[in-house]
């Protein structure tokens, strides 16, 4: 098998002009130098040099191979160093996951902060809940996986997954301008059993996290509109028809609406990033350094 250092010596002798200068210019001994060049041609099967007790003279067949040669070993450095900028991070492909509020409000600055530093490297985003994307995780199609944790609602995955905490955030109460509760500091849920209520849709996280809530203040939510899509939850909200809990990363500014931080430890969301152990190449950390940093900035 044909081996590139060797291919150089056999290009640096022929430049040089002798296994000597050949061995200075490449900071090997002459000996190593022949050694290189006795191997070749064992591989090649090629007589590459004549040797006589006072000279040694290249072949045609030195020549030709030597020119042919020029090309791999250029192609072999520009891998060699598209590999060390692979090990920077500088090169490389990072498939990432994301829920729609995260990917509205934590990307976008975390992806052109990435992409600023490292514009040769492929980033793709997905967008979905954590059902859809914790089996392509665990799958290998995807490198990192954002999520989120209700108080209210502990979440599981797979042990063997590597979290990553970027933000807590509080829960948020949507009431329309002319609330009973419009203006207040805080809300608590056991006032508002007679609420008519815009929740997300049935058995998402969301869902469970207000049925729970709501069943610890001592009532069962009447549910009147369903909707994980937060522009419309703010929609419903500002047209008088119902409340809603919405967690920081999903509030707008809205006319009509107002928003009210809701009382208890539990009123929390825990956003984070998922990936697999075996994945700690430098083009993950980096991404998840982005992203921290725009979620504290949040």
């Amino acid at each position: 098998m044909l081996a590139p250092t060797q291919l150089q010596t056999l290009r640096t002798v022929l430049s040089t002009g002798s296994f000597a200068a050949a061995a200075g210019e490449l900071n090997y001994t002459a000996s190593a130098v022949s050694q290189q060049i006795a191997a070749l041609e064992r591989a090649t099967g090629l007589v590459l040099f004549e040797r006589s007790p006072h000279s040694v003279r290249p072949t045609e067949h030195a020549r030709l191979l030597a020119d042919r040669a020029g090309e791999l070993l250029a192609l072999w450095d520009g891998l060699d160093r598209e590999v060390e900028a692979i090990a920077r991070g500088e090169l490389g492909r990072l498939r990432i996951g994301s829920f729609p509020t995260a990917s509205a409000r934590l990307l976008p600055a975390a992806l052109a902060q990435l992409i600023a530093t490292r514009p040769a490297a492929d980033i793709e985003v997905d967008e979905g809940e954590l059902d859809a994307l914790l089996p392509r995780l665990l799958a290998g199609e995807l490198d990192l996986a954002l999520a989120y944790r209700y108080q209210a609602v502990p979440a599981g995955w797979p042990s063997q997954l590597v979290e990553t905490v970027l933000l807590r955030e509080r829960l948020y109460l949507l009431v329309p301008d002319d609330h009973p509760l419009a203006g207040s500091d805080e809300a608590r849920l056991p006032g508002l059993a007679g609420s008519r209520w815009v929740a997300p849709l049935a058995g998402s996280p969301g869902a469970l996290n207000l049925e729970r809530l709501a069943a610890r203040a001592g009532f069962g939510p009447r549910i009147g509109f369903r909707s994980n899509d937060y522009s419309v939850v703010h929609g419903l909200v500002a047209a008088g028809l119902g409340v809603a809990l919405v967690p920081g990363l999903g509030l707008s500014e809205v006319p009509g609406v107002q928003a009210i931080p809701l009382a208890g430890r539990d009123a929390r969301r825990t956003v984070l990033a998922l990936h697999r152990p075996s994945v700690r190449h430098s083009l993950l950390t980096a991404g998840l350094t982005a992203i921290r940093t725009v979620a504290r900035s949040l």
